[in-house]
């Protein structure tokens, strides 16, 4: 979230051996899921961490818990995190779209990954109204800018006027030299 907006949703389908899970524990693996695919932007920062299962709030004072929990908490520990309890009814988004077949937790980021975003001049196409859901375009545009700056370039001109006498050059389909 970011001005009180979310900026991001991850989804994906349970893996036929999760639909056995209990609720908390696929709450909990939505949570190491969501880490895991943005570690990059979360490692070193600290992050909260918006759930609507009340029992997630507490899971690093419970006693027992099987070796995927446990490993799941060890790799919780490596981030600076604030798991914080937000009734599902509090958030309609979020919870229409965890009825879905899919995992979605919400993180709260300050603005690295907006910034990231930018810098790598992506753009992000909201769709609905009220931007329920986004898709992400990335467009490669290398083969582009190279054609772009060919044009400018005099000696590439020249070797292209050139190509019949020459073998170290050629031409491929999208007349890139």
């Amino acid at each position: 979230m970011q001005h009180g907006k979310v900026i991001a949703y991850a989804s994906r389908q349970l893996k036929p051996y999760e639909v056995n899970y209990h609720t908390h524990v696929l709450e909990l693996a939505a949570v190491v899921f969501t880490l895991k695919i943005w570690r990059h932007y979360l490692y070193g920062e600290l992050c909260d961490i918006f759930i609507d299962h009340k029992s997630l709030k507490y899971i690093f004072t419970q006693r027992e818990l099987n070796m995927r929990q446990r490993h799941w908490l060890e790799l919780l520990k490596d981030y600076d995190t604030n798991i914080q309890y937000h009734p599902g009814k509090a958030n309609v988004v979020a919870d229409v779209l965890s009825k879905k077949s899919g995992m979605i937790a919400g993180i709260k980021v300050e603005k690295e990954i907006i910034r990231d975003l930018e810098r790598l001049d992506i753009k992000l196409y909201v769709r609905g109204q009220h931007g329920y859901w986004a898709c992400l375009r990335v467009e490669p545009d290398l083969i582009f800018r190279i054609k772009e700056a060919q044009k400018e370039d005099s000696e590439i001109w020249t070797i292209v006027e050139n190509l019949d006498k020459q073998v170290e050059f050629c031409l491929d389909d999208d007349n890139v030299l």
